[in-house]
């Protein structure tokens, strides 16, 4: 009993405090409840007066611009004005250089020079827009389950997030502020690259000194210029004033809302592509597409085009002529655009390409050459020599929608030089440092052809120039009517094969066969084909019909281990060519005081002619180092009989090392001429040529060749092997010390040279870097092969020490046989 009424005292007493933290807990909780709901209504009142009513965005100050988005310049500020139709939709943001200091890039930026392009889709997320950049290297279809993991682990990045400022009056469109977008060094946009800025040590944009120049909007595009100020410390000019100024160009086009259908590639034909892994393959992996790069040409006239008749497209390729451009060339640069309007007839096209004059200011005052809806021909105030073809296409299909065609002043020299060393043994107009203005103008147009091929989404086709048998090249009738390459998308400038007494040659490049053929194959539109996949057959038909034939073959600038896929040279055996080659120089070395110095009284030309002179003779000599250790490359399918890969043949290869041995390892005395020598220079002499012979040289026993040596052995015991070259070679390197001859300082030099080779190939642990085809010399012949030639040549070389004619012989041989005993036992 007494327990019980000590119970209910306690109860008693702890029931009030019970009750007194519940309410504690209760009122906390009222508390938290408002202070959130405070939070709330705080958020959302910062956020209602973030997202402003429209007028007060927009104001009566506002200079509007209507197009894509409209644009607004409010003060300072400038705004896009986004439809909501259009968040979501793709387009194409190109970032190009307007305006660049000189030197920049190393000279081979530019004006016009694109610097970055991107596929941006422009996304609203809560109070949010957002630009995020796309990709499209792997896709589905979006009906397919596996889409979903493909956006999954394909996650695009976000460029920049812009608050939405305001909604237009009926709520149809988006406005955001740009301003900061445009005036931030945002790396996607600024044009420098993380080499330049290292190299010239960027610190940072100067944000009082970089400002938005102009924006203006168009239907299927907009264009901002923005001028940028960069603190740097070593700027490519005037370094006083640590700053590098560029302006920059951003195109932001609307991709097409019906994309072209794309045409498959195929790799017998050579085509700039653009690909991606199409996950929704039946296949039992990722299916990898690859599509040329082509412009979207469609007949006006379906019925008429389908019936075989020349037929407009719909709309045409047009090119415009930078203002910029001198008048006595414009002439030449229009013809070198229209040069493809016959190989467009192949195609079915008449008409398809064609050049203009930029309108004038009064004709046109928005027109930009950084407007991507032009294509501009470019001419660029710069030093350097060199004329490029660079397009923008749609990623999704690989549709060319705009290009510019870039040359540079300076790159007529290089033209006028090699003409005058390539050709001037055989053809009179060449003679000369004042080339008359219509081969000019005919190698002007011929090089912006090139150019425009490029752009037409044509690569280089080095395979092209070896497409014609040598001898032709000395014909007349010959070279005008097939030009000196199959392709005038080739490296062959000039017939350097003709010889004096050859008349009525053609010594200047032009279209060629393959031009047509490949047009045809690219833009030719194949009635009924809904799909690439419906195309494939008809494609493959119109391959092999000329897979025979050499002036249809593609050769891959990439073949480098090719003889046939070779830059600067034309001709089916490179020999013959450049011993005819080689046979012109030797004239025109004892000419050049005649046709430069002496015409001028000044030695800058001859100077700059001799170096390119040695330069010709090493390129000549290049030509045939590549065919041994080669591989013919003739890329077929399975349908097709013969195989891809072929060695060289034995004889060819032996061929090429004899004359090697000749005409590039024995002293060039022809190039050794005093009257050129002491009057451009006081010493180099033997280094220049050293320095060229060396080249060779060690090209001949690089990793890469000797290992396809090792691999043509096992295919065929009969194809030329690694053993045979290297007692060739040393046979004919040292063959004055098996006759008792005495060697020149240059051929001594060469000798040191490749002992020095044969010391790396022995002694260092090298492996070949040529991935995928990677070649592990440690565990090779190469090293057994290398100790057995110096074994041999040490043996040789102590008799002849002893019957050298001469001290410097002696000398020469006792310090051969010393590197040779350091080589083979370096302790």
């Amino acid at each position: 009993m007494r327990k019980t009424i000590l119970l209910l005292l306690v109860f008693s007493v702890l029931a009030p405090l019970n009750l007194e933290a519940q309410s504690k807990k209760k009122r906390k909780a009222q508390e938290e409840a408002a202070k959130a709901k405070a939070q709330k209504e705080k958020i959302e009142k910062e956020k209602a007066q973030k997202i402003k009513p429209y007028d007060k965005v927009i104001t009566k100050e506002a200079i509007s611009d209507l197009g894509l988005f409209t644009t607004h310049k409010v003060n300072d500020s400038y705004y896009f004005e986004i439809p909501n139709t259009l968040l979501n939709k793709e387009m194409l943001l190109v970032s190009r250089f307007a305006k660049l200091p000189a030197g920049l890039g190393g000279g081979y930026v530019n004006a016009g020079s694109s610097a970055n392009e991107q596929l941006i889709v422009w996304e609203r997320f809560q109070d949010k827009v957002l630009i995020k950049v796309k990709s499209y290297n792997a896709v589905a279809n979006d009906s397919l389950p596996i889409s979903i993991s493909v956006r999954s682990n394909n996650y695009e990045p976000t460029l920049y997030a812009f608050d939405i400022a305001a909604f237009s009056k009926d709520s149809t469109a988006t406005v955001v502020d740009v301003t900061k977008f445009f005036k931030s060094d945002i790396k996607a946009l600024s044009g420098l690259t993380n080499q330049m800025r290292d190299t010239y040590k960027v610190k940072g944009l100067d944000p009082s000194r970089s400002f938005i120049t102009a924006m203006k909007s168009f239907p299927n595009n907009i264009e901002v210029i923005q001028d940028f100020t960069y603190n740097a410390t070593k700027p490519s000019m005037l370094p006083d004033t640590e700053s590098i100024s560029v302006q920059m160009n951003q195109s932001m086009v609307l991709l097409p809302e019906n994309p072209m259908q794309p045409r498959l590639f195929d790799r017998r034909v050579g085509w700039f592509t653009t690909s991606h892994y199409d996950y929704g393959s039946e296949a039992l992996k990722s299916d990898k597409k690859t599509f040329i790069r082509r412009w979207r040409l469609e007949p006006k006239d379906v019925e008429a085009y389908n019936r075989g008749e020349l037929v407009e497209p719909i709309k045409q390729i047009v090119y415009y002529l930078d203002p910029a451009t001198p008048e006595k060339l414009r002439a030449y640069i229009k013809a070198g655009v229209e040069e493809w309007q016959k190989p467009f007839e192949a195609a079915g096209f008449k008409n398809a390409i064609i050049c203009k004059d930029a309108p004038t200011p009064e004709e046109d005052p928005e027109f930009s050459p950084e407007d991507i809806r032009y294509s501009v021909i470019r001419y660029v105030a710069s030093t350097t020599r060199n004329a490029v073809g660079p397009s923008v296409s749609d990623p999704r299909t690989g549709e060319i929608i705009e290009s510019d065609i870039i040359w540079y002043h300076n790159h007529l020299r290089s033209y006028r030089n090699r003409y005058l060393l390539e050709t001037g043994a055989a053809n009179p107009s060449a003679r000369t440092l004042e080339t008359n203005d219509e081969d000019m103008g005919e190698m002007m147009q011929m090089v912006i052809a090139h150019e425009v091929g490029h752009a037409l989404g044509f690569p280089h086709n080095m395979g092209a120039s070896c497409a014609y048998d040598v001898e032709n090249y000395r014909k007349a009738p010959f070279t005008k009517q097939f030009g000196i390459s199959a392709s005038i998308m080739d490296y062959a400038r000039y017939n350097y094969i003709a010889q004096p007494g050859d008349e009525g040659v053609r010594y200047i490049r032009q279209m060629g066969p393959y031009d047509f053929y490949a047009v045809n194959w690219g833009y030719r539109v194949i009635p009924n084909s809904t799909t690439p996949e419906s195309e494939k057959e008809t494609l493959d038909k119109w391959i092999v019909e000329k897979a025979d034939d050499p002036i249809y073959r593609f050769g891959n600038q990439m073949s480098s281990f090719d003889p046939r896929s070779q830059t600067e040279d034309i001709g089916n055996n490179s020999v013959k060519a450049s011993t005819y080659g080689i046979k012109n120089l030797k004239i025109v070395a004892k000419n050049l005081p005649n046709w430069t110095s002496n015409a001028t009284n000044n030695y800058e030309d001859l100077e700059e002619l001799y170096g390119e002179l040695l330069s010709t003779w090493s390129r000549y000599i290049g030509h045939v180092v590549t065919h041994i250790g080669g591989v013919y490359e003739d890329y077929k399918n399975p349908n097709q009989e013969g195989v891809v890969y072929t060695p060289v043949p034995k004889q060819n290869q032996q061929e090429s090392l004899d004359w090697l041995l000749k005409n590039a390892f024995e002293t060039p005395e022809w190039l050794i001429d005093k009257t050129i020598l002491q009057n451009i220079d006081y010493t180099g002499y033997i280094e220049n040529v050293r320095r060229q012979q060396v080249r060779h040289l060690n090209a001949l026993m690089s990793i890469d060749r000797l290992g396809r040596m090792f691999n043509n052995e096992i295919l065929d015991a009969k194809n030329y092997k690694a053993l045979d070259f290297f007692k060739n070679l040393r046979v004919g390197l040292w063959k004055e010390a098996n006759t008792g001859g005495k060697a020149s300082v240059l051929r001594r030099n060469l000798q040191r040279a490749y002992l020095e080779r044969m010391e790396y190939l022995l002694n260092e642990d090298i492996k070949s870097t040529n991935w995928p085809n990677y070649y592990d010399v440690s565990q090779s012949d190469v090293k057994a092969l290398v100790r057995g030639e110096l074994n041999s040549l040490l043996t040789i070389l102590k008799t002849a020490k002893n019957t050298a004619g001469s001290t410097e012989m002696r000398y020469h041989y006792q310090d051969c046989i010393a590197r040779i005993e350091t080589t083979l036992d370096p302790k």
